[in-house]
Formats: structure tokens, C-alpha cells, sequence
């Protein structure tokens, strides 16, 4: 076995299943979760068989069916590099398609809720309410609830401009806040209403 499939099989036996819940926040469904971090697998291997490459030598490109991203692999590591080939192939994939599943509520949860709405149905609330997201605005909100990351981070991911990061978050917040209650446009939510939007991850 070479170090690429030592390097890979660690991976999924330590981190496969955080990865398969974040494909999963992404598409709302499990089995295309399962299929995207299979895909996203195969990719990076085949990249380091054509190239003769490994992770933390090179910047190179994660691609999905269209769009490529460019990839610092030394600065974000072998995880990291094939998280943004899950999102690249889910947000070509969803613009050839244009149709979405409903989110499973499984992997949505909600910190922080005021009322009488239980957590399951308020999690039944933020999956309808993130299935309706165009696929971009999606992943904007995905990219900051779910992995916690910054407004010029989610720029870089996804290879936009910080200013259409920031309208994709507005967009979508206005969508999500008759579920949410009241969240700002920046991307933070209301300590009173919601406090983080993420999976629990191993």
C-alpha cells in the first residue's frame, strides 16, 4: 500500500464520518452525502497519482464538474483539501441539476432556541428552510454556520468575491429568518433567536 492510500485510508477511518455529515449539510440527502465524499476521495488520489504530488507540497486546484477552486494544500492539509472538493462538486453539481432535497434533521441543530417549539421540529424548520437555498447562497451559509468560517474564508472556498459572499449571506438570511427569527446580514446570528448552525463533529 503507498503512503497516498495509507494517507487517504487514515482519513476516512478517522474523519469519514464528519465528512459524509458535512456532504450531508450540503445536499440533504445521505446517500448522495456518502457518494460526494467517495467522489471527492477518488479525486484527490487521482490528482496525486497523475501529479507524483502529496498534500503539503504544492497549491494546486480542486475542481467539480466546472468551477475550480485553488487549493493551498501545505496551509490546510489533507481534510481541508477534500472538504472544498465535496463543496465544488456539490455546487456544480446543484447548478447542472437546479432541484434540491429536503435536508435530514439530523445534522442541523439549534444552540439556542426561545419558545415553545421543540428541538426536532425546529430542526424540521431550519431543513425546509435551508432546501429552498439556491445552491451558492447554500454553502455561503453552510461555510458560516457550519464550519465557523469567516466572510473572506468562505471567499476563498468558494473563489468569490468577498462582496458577493456578503449579498449570497444577506439573501439568504432574509429567507432563513421567518424560520430563524431574527439573524443580521453579516452572517451572525441573534444571541437571542440562533447562535450557531453546525454538526457535531468527532
Amino acid at each position: 500500500m503507498s503512503n497516498w492510500d495509507a494517507e487517504l485510508g487514515e482519513l476516512l477511518a478517522h474523519r469519514g464520518r464528519a465528512l459524509v455529515r458535512y456532504a450531508y449539510v450540503l445536499c440533504g440527502d445521505r446517500q448522495e452525502a456518502e457518494d460526494l465524499v467517495q467522489e471527492a476521495v477518488v479525486r484527490v488520489f487521482s490528482h496525486w497519482r497523475r501529479t507524483g504530488r502529496r498534500v503539503g507540497a504544492e497549491r494546486t486546484t480542486a475542481r467539480g464538474a466546472g468551477a475550480t477552486v485553488s487549493v493551498d494544500t501545505e496551509d490546510n492539509g489533507l481534510e481541508a483539501y477534500v472538504r472544498r472538493t465535496v463543496l465544488n462538486l456539490y455546487v456544480d453539481g446543484y447548478r447542472r441539476r437546479r432541484h434540491f432535497s429536503l435536508l435530514v434533521p439530523k445534522v442541523a441543530r439549534i444552540d439556542e432556541v426561545r419558545g415553545p417549539a421543540s428541538g426536532a421540529s425546529v430542526r424540521v424548520d431550519v431543513a425546509l428552510a435551508l432546501a429552498s437555498l439556491a445552491p451558492r447562497p447554500r454553502a455561503c451559509v453552510v461555510l458560516r454556520y457550519f464550519e465557523d468560517l469567516s466572510v473572506p474564508q468562505i471567499a476563498v472556498q468558494l473563489g468569490i468575491a468577498e462582496g458577493t459572499v456578503k449579498k449570497y449571506l444577506h439573501e439568504a438570511m432574509k429567507n432563513l429568518r421567518g424560520v430563524l427569527g431574527p439573524v443580521d446580514s453579516a452572517g451572525s446570528a441573534s444571541t437571542s433567536t440562533v447562535t450557531t448552525i453546525r454538526t457535531e463533529v468527532a
